[in-house]
């Protein structure tokens, strides 16, 4: 039975994540609940799973969770935060979502034989060290991202040497298809209507700025080590392709299923190996069409700015995903419109000094100076 620690237990990730695990009971032994917030669901999560530690990471709860872990009758153990990261496990899952999810990831890692990544900001902030340090500590990396899990997926057909690009599919979100005029009415409610995809507020905002497909342009490059040239998008509304590799024969080796996160996380726990099981069995109906379509880099311009980062220095790329955190963050709170997402992004870009970022405390410091800032723009300008 394998160790299992699970960061952002209470968000969208992680409770698929404990879905898998009640369908296949008996194969992990809970090691880790760690929440971020909600300390109502995570106290049914323990209830339900009994793991052998839980941590919060709202100073403010803290309290409460040790009494009601002493009141419980339960056999598990508070633990803070900043040193649950050194409980060993099998596997650690890092699922908390934005650049809060950089310290759990990089700081487990020495700790877990294997690091499932759901947190794709960690990649974009720090994907350089995040490799180093998997690489110093001989930790598998297994991406849980339904793309770059459908990548991992697909490269299995052949050897490094013989891919010749890897396609990245994005859904368009609600909004795709339409034009820039169109976009400055759109509201929040509007925007968290995903059409094939049941994820939190700020992966489903991304999701229609196309800005979660440049921060996904961007991890596909430090998990695969392929160039940015070499790394496409397409749109596909259907969503059911996940994502594709091309090889240099020309084949292209796709991964499809149901638009289901329990599917990846299933891989990414079982790897190498795959499970039988019936619960994600892929409906055909009486027919299936498939559309791939170029995505418009000029109406939805932060998949420009991805690219345009990701190809730069590291710290255009903490430049480019604190500012999109703010924006996004404001939005949600309607201070600010969809179509001022990007036109923020691009002048913190054109705006903010750059430092030396040398290290992962550099990246730390570097993030919060930049967010600070971006939080005192945001709120003074005219967005």
């Amino acid at each position: 039975m394998k160790t299992l620690k699970i960061y952002g237990s209470t968000g969208s990730i992680g409770k698929s994540c404990l879905s898998v695990l009640r369908l296949k009971q008996g194969d992990f032994a809970l090691k880790l609940l760690a929440a971020g917030n909600n300390l109502d669901l995570l106290k049914k999560q323990i209830e339900e799973f009994n793991p052998e530690f839980a941590t919060i990471y709202n100073n403010d709860k803290v309290g409460e969770l040790k009494k009601f872990l002493a009141e419980s009758g339960l056999n598990t153990k508070y633990i803070p935060f900043e040193k649950s990261f050194e409980i060993y496990s099998d596997i650690t899952l890092s699922a908390i979502v934005g650049s809060a999810g950089l310290i759990p990831t990089f700081k487990s890692i020495p700790f877990t034989k294997r690091l499932a990544l759901a947190n794709k900001e960690s990649m974009v902030l720090a994907g350089e060290f995040i490799n180093g340090e998997c690489e110093k500590f001989g930790t598998e990396l297994i991406p849980v991202d339904s793309e770059h899990n459908a990548i991992h997926q697909s490269l299995r057909a052949g050897r490094k040497n013989e891919v010749k690009s890897l396609i990245l599919t994005a859904s368009g979100g609600p909004f795709f298809g339409k034009n820039l005029e169109e976009l400055k009415k759109v509201s929040v409610e509007q925007t968290l209507k995903h059409p094939t995809w049941d994820m939190g507020k700020k992966i489903t905002v991304d999701s229609a700025t196309l800005m979660n497909k440049g921060l996904e342009v961007i991890e596909a490059h430090f998990l695969f080590g392929v160039d940015y040239s070499n790394i496409k998008v397409k749109i596909h509304p259907q969503s059911v392709v996940h994502s594709m590799v091309e090889f240099v024969d020309g084949s292209i080796i796709c991964q499809m299923g149901k638009t289901d996160m329990m599917l990846p996380i299933q891989y990414a726990l079982y790897y190498p190996e795959r499970v039988a099981t019936d619960d994600f069995s892929f409906n055909f109906g009486e027919s299936l069409r498939l559309d791939f379509f170029e995505p418009d880099y000029e109406t939805f311009k932060s998949l420009k700015l991805a690219y345009t980062c990701g190809k730069g220095d590291i710290t255009d790329r903490i430049i480019l995903n604190s500012a999109n955190e703010v924006a996004v963050s404001y939005f949600l709170r309607e201070k600010i419109s969809f179509v001022s997402i990007p036109d923020f992004i691009e002048e913190m870009l054109n705006k903010i000094k750059r430092e030396r970022v040398s290290s992962i405390e550099d990246v730390l410091e570097f993030n919060e100076k930049v967010k600070k800032i971006c939080i005192e723009e945001v709120t003074g300008g005219d967005f």
